[in-house]
């Protein structure tokens, strides 16, 4: 099935996720990405028409559709998704060229993702390689299995930066935040018990696949930057690099 759907400065938080960029910047990852034929090709096919919930004083001016190439790209890489029409709460928050995604490919399997609401296409897009590249390769090179699930805490949430008030990325479905991994030999790592509990393959396995997502994503925050990230890693679409 054809499938489809940033800088902050720094507050201080006790709480949420989404920060800026402070000039750490994360080296581009390079990885060869096989080609592969789109899920559908249906000539047919046309994005959910928007929806506005005028209750949260949604704005009737609505901008231009410009996600064709990524919900295409999407689909090469043999995700699991479903596009979801726009929507408009007011207030900062809405979900514009979003998709709901529960699947994704690696090398040789497929697997699923746990727990999302809407994510926006751009970022579900960098998410898929992130999922394939930096954690199912990393999960098959250093324990020996493959993923079989990766475990998050959602994505959007009309919410402000904890501390602040700002809006958090997630309340434009450009945050994802991610708990764990499933594996393939029944190993459930997490980074609330593994982090700093786990043996030492799987704490290099997570420190491993943050540093992936830093050469990815825009904003990644894990145990490293404060408690309030203890559990997860909050990977933000971003424009540009922080790492922490």
């Amino acid at each position: 099935m054809f499938k489809h759907i940033a800088s902050l400065s720094l507050v201080t938080l006790l709480g949420a996720c989404s920060i800026i960029p402070d000039g750490m910047m994360g080296a581009s990852e390079s990885s060869a990405n096989p080609s592969y034929a789109v899920k559908s090709s249906d000539p047919t096919y046309r994005r959910p028409a928007p929806q506005i919930d005028r209750s949260f004083g949604g704005s009737t001016q609505l901008p231009p559709v410009t996600a064709g190439r990524c919900v295409a790209q999407l689909g090469a890489s043999k995700a699991d998704f479903t596009p979801l029409p726009d929507k408009y709460y007011g207030a900062g928050c809405a979900t514009v060229d979003s998709v709901q995604l529960v699947g994704l490919q690696g090398d040789s399997r497929g697997f699923q993702v746990s727990n999302l609401g809407p994510v926006s296409c751009p970022l579900a897009e960098k998410f898929a390689g992130w999922a394939r590249y930096g954690v199912d390769r990393a999960a098959r090179q250093m324990l020996g299995a493959s993923l079989v699930r990766i475990e998050t805490l959602g994505s959007y949430s009309c919410r402000n930066i904890a501390g602040s008030s700002r809006r958090s990325a997630h309340a434009t479905a450009e945050a994802i935040d991610v708990s764990g991994f499933v594996l393939s030999d029944g190993r459930r790592i997490t980074l609330e018990s593994d982090w700093d509990g786990g043996d030492a393959d799987e704490r290099e396995f997570l420190r491993v696949v943050q540093d992936s997502a830093c050469k990815r994503f825009g904003t990644v925050l894990g145990p490293r930057y404060n408690a309030a990230h203890r559990d997860h890693f909050h990977l933000e679409l971003g424009g540009g690099s922080y790492c922490r």
